[in-house]
């Protein structure tokens, strides 16, 4: 089996490459990834199986039942990747470079679905080799809250049939192409967005005993904040606070009626992430009204931290190095960076894993969610390859 795997990984990457070639040329938004979806669904009808479409508006679920054996077995895998672009120009000078202004794949979304693509045609010529089913994700909008997975898994992507795992991948262009990277237990962040309103009484700078300062009181509250992380943060437990945004629409010598404030909260406990938030609207709202004015807190809740079960992520961590060899997989530190596979993490046991996209030979090395981001493409044959792989060896441990 393994030796076909990988046989099927490099007859076939010309093609995945096209396929992820046309989708960095044609990129959507988080949930508008209707012509993504349309492309998607006339792949899989092309091998010979036929998807389950409109899964939260623009997602797919396909199913790759093997025959060898029992045809009962009950054993399924489930395997996602996520179809959505971001909204950002690109400036790679490349043929396959976005024909859409202004929305463009920085985020390696094509390389997940055209891996996944990839694995279709592989299992489905293999299927006569395993007994079980795998369980093919196709989602939309992981880049956008509420998230689509959390809506695919409220639209029954977990049920009928209810996989025992859950496998993704993600372009790290830190690793090297041909590395691949794990991480047990902890792994990617939660993540809130805060956004504050501090309410006063503007006027002359000159006279500020006649003003209650909305400046003055942010100010405050800003720095208050983060003792929150500083001084009621659990030890042992990563967070993060931040804010990118602050405006005080004012001039030298006038002070405004209110600031917004807009941040970032991410944390790896659902507890502490509650109590967390709890603690920064009490202090915010207080010191405002401690000052004369006002706060109003507003919180988007995020995704929830993800987590890779430890007894998957060690199998699947294995299975890597025979397909891989142990030289080729590397430890993952923790990433503060959010995605929406948790929601799968928080259901199910779960493994997310990294990909190496970086070639600094070929100037190949700029980050997600950057303009000049790009991968070698040498790591489509791996992408496909090993997820085929293991699919097929978590399936057999029900054997």
């Amino acid at each position: 089996m393994l030796d076909s795997i990988k046989s099927l990984a490099r007859q076939y990457a010309a093609d995945i490459t096209q396929n992820r070639r046309y989708l960095h040329a044609h990129p959507e938004l988080s949930f508008q990834e209707r012509n993504t979806a349309r492309f998607v669904a006339d792949q899989l009808k092309a091998i010979g199986i036929t998807p389950q479409e409109g899964i939260a508006d623009t997602g797919l679920v396909a199913l790759i039942e093997g025959t060898k054996g029992s045809s009962g077995t009950a054993r399924v895998v489930g395997l996602r990747a996520d179809m959505d672009a971001l909204p950002i120009h690109e400036a790679n000078d490349v043929p396959y470079k976005s024909t859409v202004d202004g929305v463009m794949h920085a985020c390696g979304h094509d390389v997940h679905t055209a891996s996944l693509l990839g694995v279709a045609r592989i299992l489905h010529v293999l299927r006569d080799q395993f007994a079980g089913t795998v369980k093919l994700v196709f989602q939309p909008g992981e880049e956008k809250a509420p998230g689509g997975a959390s809506l695919m898994i409220k639209e029954g992507v977990l049920e009928n049939p209810a996989p025992i795992s859950m496998i993704g991948q993600h372009v790290a262009p830190n690793i090297p192409v041909g590395k691949i990277g794990f991480r047990e237990g902890m792994y990617m962040a939660s993540t809130d967005e805060l956004y504050l309103t501090v309410r006063g009484k503007g006027g002359h700078a000159a006279m500020p005993d006649n003003l209650i300062d909305p400046v003055l009181i942010a100010s405050h509250i800003i720095v208050a904040l983060q003792q929150v992380i500083s001084r009621n943060r659990p030890p042992a437990s990563p967070s993060v606070l931040s804010f990118g945004r602050f405006i005080a629409d004012g001039v030298t010598n006038v002070i405004p009626n209110e600031v917004t404030i807009q941040g970032t909260f991410r944390c790896m406990n659902e507890e502490w992430r509650a109590e967390g938030k709890r603690r920064m609207v009490k202090l915010a709202q207080g010191i405002a009204e401690a000052m004369g004015g006002s706060c109003e807190f507003e919180i988007v809740h995020g995704y929830p931290y993800l987590k890779n079960h430890p007894e998957l992520t060690r199998r699947v961590r294995a299975e890597a190095v025979t397909y891989m060899g142990a030289d080729n997989i590397v430890d993952l530190d923790l990433w503060m960076a959010g995605e929406d596979f948790a929601f799968y993490s928080q259901v199910v046991d779960s493994c997310f894993y990294r990909l190496g996209t970086r070639n600094e030979a070929r100037g190949i090395i700029s980050g997600v969610h950057t303009p000049t981001f790009d991968i070698d493409e040498a790591a489509l044959e791996t992408g496909a390859g090993l997820m085929s792989w293991l699919a097929v060896q978590e399936l057999a441990m029900g054997a």
